[in-house]
């Protein structure tokens, strides 16, 4: 069991997995990234729950509490990629995992009630909180380093694993509901290219919120051009530090969306 999480279990269309819960207060589905719940994501997640929110962290892969290492992530990532459950190269089509996710997040919300639920995704799952939004549930999605489809030729650099039907969902939501959706990358991060967010703003309009940190060669807070893991592994916890400031806004965002939603409208003076 993580330190400071209780272990559950949710099963949906005949699949179980185990699923660490810790907090209360709205719903938030924190989705780890390759190789799986290490020590830092973890401690993400702890950061939400601690923030106000009921925190459910799905074991989609990995051995969770285990360290970061290159070999742990080499495993996980080919074990990724012949999985039926994650169509690593899929431009146009979600992974069909998130199917089971979006069954999660109904589940979240029926639980923590309020006006809906959260959704992370980070690098491998970065871009399944898209997906999600179809179920009117997810209101607060956050994209950090979503790196699939791996940006394999110009077509993969520029989208966003989902299907143009999904798409077209997440725009009418935009414009019918307010919408919004926020990103996070490293400037230099090849995984996730320009282009992918680039294809957000044109796609979402407003809709759209991209927190992008400088990781160029020489910048003021020597951040490494290999920088990828925002809120986790790259995450470095002193104010006024940018990936700080990215951690606090992915807070204050899952307030607005779940919190202010949920408060009664003051009438207007003179009314």
């Amino acid at each position: 069991m993580l330190e400071g999480f209780r272990e559950t279990s949710f099963e949906h269309d005949g699949k179980a997995r185990a699923v660490y819960r810790r907090g209360r207060g709205p719903g938030v589905l924190v989705i780890h990234e390759i190789p799986g719940i290490t020590p830092e994501v973890a401690a993400f997640a702890r950061s939400v729950a601690d923030a106000g929110f009921d925190v459910a962290l799905p074991v989609l892969f990995g051995t969770p509490g285990r360290p970061f290492s290159v070999p742990y992530v080499a495993g996980q990532m080919i074990r990724a990629c012949v999985s039926r459950e994650f169509a690593v190269l899929a431009a146009h089509r979600s992974s069909p995992i998130t199917d089971w996710l979006r069954a999660l997040c109904r589940a979240l919300h029926a639980e923590a009630g309020g006006p809906g639920v959260g959704a992370i995704g980070m690098c491998l799952t970065g871009n399944f909180a898209l997906a999600l939004m179809l179920d009117p549930a997810l209101l607060a999605p956050v994209l950090s380093q979503p790196s699939l489809p791996f940006p394999l030729g110009r077509d993969r650099r520029a989208a966003l694993h989902v299907s143009p039907d999904e798409l077209a969902g997440l725009k009418r939501r935009v414009r019918e509901e307010g919408a919004c959706v926020l990103g996070l990358r490293f400037s230099e991060d090849p995984a996730v290219p320009p282009e992918r967010f680039a294809t957000l703003r044109r796609e979402l309009g407003p809709g759209f919120e991209a927190i992008e940190i400088d990781s160029s060669l020489g910048n003021p807070w020597g951040i490494p051009r290999t920088a990828h893991s925002v809120l986790t592994k790259d995450l470095v916890d002193v104010a006024g530090h940018p990936t700080r400031a990215a951690r606090d806004r992915v807070l204050a965002f899952l307030a607005e969306r779940l919190r202010a939603a949920s408060q009664p409208q003051r009438p207007p003076p003179g009314s």
